[in-house]
């Protein structure tokens, strides 16, 4: 039995240990493969249909996983589940709508939950004598700070455009409010052209020509971690990312994961309609089984019987995750990490909007599109405009 998987120095060790529990009592001996992500995203486009796919794979859920539930390519739980209650009472609810398509469950939360926040470098911070912004004002503040100071203000793997996306997601949402997307995931076309998203567009491009990001943004990839080991080093002092670079920064710097890494929630831009406390991310990464399996069974008794397990949960709290389950509080509470983990499960649990970022809810080739023009956009050679004119000419 084939379990495939993003390659992450936080969550590996995890799927390791439930393929090895699995392998001591289950019906099928399962072997774990991992890819690094755009690689993974290219691989498992291939594979699906074909004799080469995996029994239980990675995906995110929403647009990424309906291409191919729409196409026949995976298998249902909602049979095994009906058996087993107590795996859908684990989870948030919020969380396994995400891999829900046309009313039946095709997949289960295998991450933790993971909102984009801002990490920052304490002892960078201290130096300059700076705090966490709260207001997009405050925010640019420092960045003309640590300018000064000779300190990338922002840490950016720009050779990857969905690590660009996260400011637009949170620019159209701070200033037009989880609506306007809504509205793009529903209907897209002329949704794309709404004044609030060009002003978002206008906004990122705004902060790379003013050197927010430095000047080589574009060469650094976060697959070899180089963005991580900026914040680490203390030559950029803030990195906007998902939740999963916690355990990343354990894993690869936990020196400075221990002592002086922080956080905070993306600004809140005056005058905008987006509540402070909305997310964009991930509600979780999911597991799903392909409809083709030889060992669909096992693979679905794979699944329904691992990520809800105490035992499951507990490795995730360990590597620094965030479960998306219900009651995770008192699981923390006495864990190591519990100080991040606490505050990202009050983050998401109070959050007014927790949108799943843009590429995996939409279809695979207009995210394609989509990303690609970020990065024309970052570099100044694609207008706001000429970006949501684009945009709404192919959805």
């Amino acid at each position: 039995m084939q379990v495939w998987s993003l390659q992450d120095a936080g969550l590996n060790p995890v799927v390791k240990a439930s393929v090895d529990r699995y392998n001591k009592d289950g019906e099928a001996k399962a072997t774990l493969a991992t890819y690094i992500n755009d690689a993974y995203k290219q691989k498992i486009q291939v594979a699906m249909g074909s004799p080469n796919a995996p029994d239980v794979f990675y995906n995110w859920g929403g647009g990424n996983l309906a291409q191919f539930v729409k196409a026949g390519q995976v298998a249902p739980l909602d049979d095994a589940l009906a058996k087993k209650p107590e795996v859908v009472d684990t989870f948030l609810p919020a969380v396994l709508e995400t891999a829900k398509i046309d009313g039946k469950q095709y997949g289960l939360p295998m991450t933790g939950t993971q909102p984009v926040i801002f990490f920052y470098n304490k002892a960078v911070f201290a130096a300059a004598g700076a705090q966490p912004p709260k207001t997009y004002d405050e925010f640019l503040k420092l960045v003309d700070t640590f300018k000064s100071k000779k300190v990338t203000p922002i840490a950016l793997p720009g050779s990857q455009g969905w690590t660009e996306l996260m400011y637009a997601e949170y620019f159209l949402d701070r200033i037009g409010g989880p609506e306007k997307w809504d509205a793009i995931a529903k209907n897209g076309g002329a949704a794309w052209k709404d004044p609030a998203v060009v002003e978002a567009l206008q906004y990122c491009q705004d902060l790379a020509k003013k050197g927010a990001f430095g000047t080589n943004f574009a060469s650094i990839n976060y697959d070899n971690a180089g963005a991580g080991k900026l914040l680490a080093t203390g030559k950029s002092a803030m990195f906007l990312m998902g939740t999963w670079e916690y355990p990343t920064q354990l894993t690869n710097n936990p020196a400075f994961a221990k002592k002086d890494l922080g956080w905070f929630q993306f600004p809140s831009i005056p005058g905008g309609k987006g509540e402070p406390g909305n997310l964009v991310g991930n509600p979780s990464n999911y597991f799903s089984v392909t409809a083709a399996s030889k060992n669909k069974d096992a693979a679905i008794d794979y699944l329904t019987s691992t990520v809800a397990s105490d035992a499951y949960i507990d490795d995730l709290i360990k590597s620094g995750a965030v479960p998306a389950t219900k009651g995770a509080e008192a699981k923390l509470a006495g864990k190591p990490n519990a100080e991040f983990n606490t505050d990202i499960f009050k983050m998401v649990s109070t959050a007014p909007s927790f949108a799943q970022s843009w590429d995996q809810a939409i279809a695979p080739d207009l995210a394609k599109r989509l990303l690609a023009n970020l990065q024309k956009l970052f570099l100044q050679k694609m207008t706001p405009q000429a970006f949501a004119d684009d945009m709404a000419s192919a959805q």
